[in-house]
């Protein structure tokens, strides 16, 4: 059943991508595992997914040790408390939710401590909402400057989390405005941010179509459409 899902997901992929006229490579199944147990996770992989992004640094850990065994990359994309970086830094291949110099300066302490340098991506807040985090908008070159000069730290993009609108078409002006930050940063700073982490179950076509490289799919793998 899993693999159905995954298979019509994917489906659901390529045609966004040909209404855009974009690569089908160009853009990243990432399976948001938070409600899923080991078992599901498991079997995910063995349908293709190798991406999986936690939101809780306990339930991630569990889940760690129990899938050891498999080549699983895993991301954090779930709003990070500092006093827990440690306990990812070496486990995750990229963090999703970088949103304050607080947490900056812990996830770059830490990752020159490893011997690493940690990938990344700030979260905006494209809709100002009070109950979610990520950086306002108008703080983002600020923001953006900052973790530039950061050794330990290195920026792949942005990412959001837009308001939830039952039209997903309603929510195409905020994946928009996210992308045109990143071009934006891009030539403003001379960087290249090859990412853009937007789309969840509901929107995700419309996330493609503006641009989205990696799609962050719970509900829609492990429940249905």
């Amino acid at each position: 059943m899993i693999c159905e899902r995954i298979e019509r997901v994917l489906e659901r992929i390529h045609k966004a991508c040909q209404r855009a006229g974009r690569r089908e490579e160009e853009v990243t199944l990432l399976v948001a595992s938070k409600y899923a147990d080991a078992h599901q996770i498991k079997e995910a992989f063995g349908c293709g997914v190798s991406i999986f992004g936690e939101s809780r640094v306990q339930d991630f850990l569990k889940k760690y040790e129990q899938l050891a065994s498999l080549p699983i990359r895993w991301h954090f994309i779930g709003r990070l408390q500092s006093n827990k970086v440690k306990y990812i830094i070496e486990k995750v291949e990229l963090i999703h939710s970088l949103d304050r110099n607080s947490l900056a300066e812990e996830i770059d302490a830490r990752a020159k401590k490893a011997g690493k340098r940690q990938d990344v991506l700030i979260e905006v807040n494209v809709g100002e909402e009070e109950t979610k985090g990520g950086v306002a908008p108008q703080e983002l070159d600020r923001f953006f400057q900052y973790v530039l000069s950061l050794e330990g730290i290195r920026v792949l993009g942005l990412m959001c989390i837009p308001p939830y609108k039952e039209d997903p078409d309603q929510v195409r002006p905020y994946f928009r405005s996210l992308r045109e930050m990143k071009e934006r940063l891009e030539r403003e700073y001379g960087v290249a941010l090859p990412h853009l982490s937007m789309g969840m179950s509901h929107d995700f076509e419309v996330a493609i179509e503006e641009g989205a490289t990696i799609v962050r799919l719970g509900s829609i793998i492990w429940e249905g459409d």
